[in-house]
């Protein structure tokens, strides 16, 4: 075989070889995440399942959320330092994308549901006497960063226009305040334990994959000029 040919070839199977082991490392950390935090949720009930509830049932889907949407913050960190192509990670975000949709939505629909039932009424109202007075504030938290969120499913329409950026830079945002808002109010996060060092590694990593991409883009904008 010529040396360019086996070169070529050799520089293919490494490339699937990268490209396989980033999607490997990325699906495996989700899964992993997602099983923290369902062992934290077990835990705080001291996995005893009988009188579960809709008050009980619903912080895990937060937990779940927080957990998979924070992978995919170092899922793109890691595609971009082995250098893979975004579009081999195209399954990965759509699948967990569209869970994590499911969950965001399903975790506060279902206290404010419940709430409903039980005569509290309405947010924000209902929020207030669910929560430990003066916390009333966090929970809107939770509420704007889901809007945020919410909002980020519109790329599809309005990706191309000047002031798009705005949203993804919000969501950046409205994970840190996630991170607030569970720490302050996840019973799980509220007893010491090791789901607390967990979740503080979250909000640490996080912030400085969040802190590294905007040094990023500044120097690239201070280059182009």
């Amino acid at each position: 075989m010529p040396l360019v040919d086996r070169r070529n070839t050799l520089e293919h199977t490494d490339g699937v070889s990268k490209d396989k082991l980033c999607l490997i490392i990325v699906w495996s950390l989700s899964a992993l995440v997602a099983t923290l935090a369902f062992i934290a949720w077990g835990n705080d009930l001291s996995w005893q399942f009988g009188h579960l509830n809709t008050y009980l049932f619903f912080p895990l889907l937060g937990l779940l959320a927080f957990s998979v949407m924070w992978s995919h913050y170092v899922a793109g960190t890691l595609r971009e330092l082995m250098d893979v192509d975004q579009t081999r990670l195209t399954n990965y975000y759509r699948y967990t994308g569209y869970a994590v949709l499911t969950l965001i939505c399903l975790h506060p629909g279902l206290l404010i549901y419940q709430l409903f039932r039980d005569g509290a009424g309405l947010p924000p109202l209902s929020y207030e006497r669910y929560v430990a007075p003066g916390l009333g504030w966090i929970t809107l938290l939770g509420t704007a960063s889901l809007l945020i969120f919410l909002a980020f499913e519109f790329r599809r329409i309005y990706a191309k226009h000047s002031w798009w950026h705005f949203v993804p830079e919000a969501g950046d945002f409205a994970m840190l305040a996630i991170f607030y808002h569970g720490l302050r109010l996840g019973s799980q996060l509220r007893h010491a334990g090791w789901f607390v060092t967990v979740w503080w590694f979250y909000g640490i990593t996080l912030t400085v994959i969040i802190a590294r991409s905007y040094a990023k883009k500044y120097a690239n904008k201070k280059a182009r000029r």
